[in-house]
């Protein structure tokens, strides 16, 4: 199942289809949902956790914490509100549009892609465009 929490002022947000489109997207992937839990903050509260779980003292739009075995996805989510803002902001897109980008690229991290190198950025980069689609 999939859970939204909000850590920061609730926006709105159609709970029902988005967890549709991203039980949608997992199958496309051959894998299933378990417990993930998507947890709406800003910059603060995930800057905190990234010097915390992470060491790293930067801002960043999403850290997930990947608890998948198998083709059970699994884990957490945890994604700033501010930065999916400025970002679409930044790349001219409409928030919903980056949000659902930045909620896709957990899922997927979690469905095994990565994005450390150039070739896997350019992979994640393909399989968020080809889950967008979905939401259509």
């Amino acid at each position: 199942m999939i859970y939204f929490h909000f850590e920061t002022e609730p926006f709105e947000f159609s709970e029902e289809s988005v967890r549709e489109w991203l039980n949608n997207l997992s199958m496309t992937h051959e894998k299933e949902n378990g417990e993930i839990n998507y947890i709406f903050c800003d910059d603060a509260y995930l800057l905190e956790m990234n010097i915390k779980y992470l060491n790293h003292n930067t801002l960043t739009d999403i850290i997930s914490f990947d608890n998948s075995m198998g083709n059970l996805l699994e884990g957490d989510i945890f994604i700033s509100v501010e930065r999916v803002e400025e970002n679409a902001k930044e790349f001219g897109v409409d928030f919903r549009n980056e949000l659902h980008r930045v909620m896709a690229h957990g899922l997927l991290h979690f469905a095994g892609f990565k994005d450390k190198t150039e070739s896997e950025k350019e992979a994640m980069r393909k399989a968020e465009d080809e889950a967008l689609a979905l939401r259509i």
